[in-house]
């Protein structure tokens, strides 16, 4: 499955794409490793923007060109493949990496290259921290944390949380210290953080460990690809606690992993097809047309990354990188699927944050916390 949808990426840049005189948008993430999933929804939200732009007339007058790079979610692909894209491929923009592991590689790359990049879905503060040539279309893992402990303190009046963090994770470690800085602010306790590595199967002496001081609760910052069989474990241990998340358990095959065990759980997130707003039903309609499924928030950031930079495109009406970076720094109340996006100081949007509940298989939709 895999296989085949990273083909027909490689088949759709290579016919549909083929201009003389194009705008290169280079593009890198995970298409076959641990965290594929989060790198084809974000290509696959990139290729129909893309399409869109492109069959509207381009970018004054220039059609749009993606070149892909496949890291496999290894650090030293990435560095291999940025590179490449800068240096042989002579991209004018960047557009990765789905996670704030890769996109910290790709980044330190692109700016001292002093070529734009944005990342759709990295969340750990140290992104945009690189350097002024580097911007984000999501949340920052600070707020994110923090909207996370306001929500579970204040409306879920939990008191007691444990934390199971991938120690090997940028993402991770930033989701967790921010939720607990935010958690005893308000008076909650964080009772115990375990760690786990990204190639863990099993987690039952961390589990173990986390019974035993009996929270409420159990905060997971983790990615989609451990928290199936984590919320297995927990269920099978009779632990009657809530679980919570981040934007990293958004992926179709979460629910392949977890099943009715995720039920009940709450994340926060930059998306959901349920939020009641037209420019989402008409996006959510246009891609399921697309693709025949639902996008995830991977993909509305992606189709927004890819937006965000055509916007800029238009108005610097030029390829030079200074100028795009200075046009993009300026936006403000960009109109996009996953929010009204207003870049400040730093290169982080400010944007509403997304509160989910996990039932019967699905994210639904449950709260909107402003930002």
């Amino acid at each position: 499955m895999k296989i085949t949808l990273l083909f027909s990426l490689v088949l759709f840049v290579n016919t549909i794409f083929a201009q003389s005189e194009t705008i290169k948008i280079g593009v890198f993430a995970d298409y076959t490793g641990q965290t594929s999933s989060f790198g084809i929804s974000s290509f696959s939200g990139i290729k129909m923007a893309v399409e869109e732009i492109n069959a509207a007339g381009g970018i004054n007058g220039k059609k749009l060109e993606i070149i892909i790079g496949d890291d496999g979610g290894q650090t030293e692909n990435t560095k291999i493949i940025v590179k490449k894209l800068i240096e042989e491929d002579k991209v004018d923009v960047l557009i990765g990496e789905p996670t704030s592991t890769g996109s910290i590689i790709g980044a330190n790359i692109a700016q001292l290259a002093k070529v734009p990049m944005i990342t759709p879905s990295g969340t750990n503060p140290k992104i945009t921290e690189v350097g002024d040539f580097i911007f984000r279309a999501c949340f920052v893992d600070s707020v994110q944390g923090e909207v996370m402990a306001k929500y579970a303190f204040e409306t879920l009046k939990l008191k007691r949380v444990s934390m199971l963090v991938d120690f090997g994770s940028d993402y991770s470690k930033g989701l967790a210290d921010s939720f607990t800085q935010s958690f005893k602010k308000l008076g909650g306790s964080v009772v115990s953080r375990t760690f786990y590595s990204g190639n863990d199967e099993e987690f039952g002496s961390q589990l173990a460990a986390i019974r035993r001081v009996k929270p409420q609760a159990i905060y997971i910052p983790g990615y989609y690809t451990q928290i199936g069989e984590i919320a297995r474990e927990v269920r099978a241990n009779r632990m009657k606690v809530t679980l919570l998340g981040g934007d990293g358990w958004d992926s179709p095959t979460l629910f392949e992993l977890g099943g009715s065990t995720l039920d009940n759980s709450f994340i926060t997130n930059n998306f959901a097809t349920t939020i009641p707003l037209e420019n989402v039903k008409t996006f959510v309609a246009g891609y399921k047309k697309l693709y025949n499924l639902d996008p995830d928030s991977f993909a509305a950031l992606g189709y927004d990354s890819a937006n965000l930079l055509a916007d800029a495109l238009k108005r610097t009406n030029s390829t030079d990188k200074q100028k795009l970076r200075d046009t993009l720094a300026a936006t403000k109340n960009f109109q996009g699927i996953t929010g009204k996006i207003t870049f400040d100081a730093n290169r982080n949007p400010r944007k509403s944050v997304y509160i989910l509940k996990i039932a019967d298989g699905k994210f639904v939709y449950n709260s909107t916390i402003e930002n």
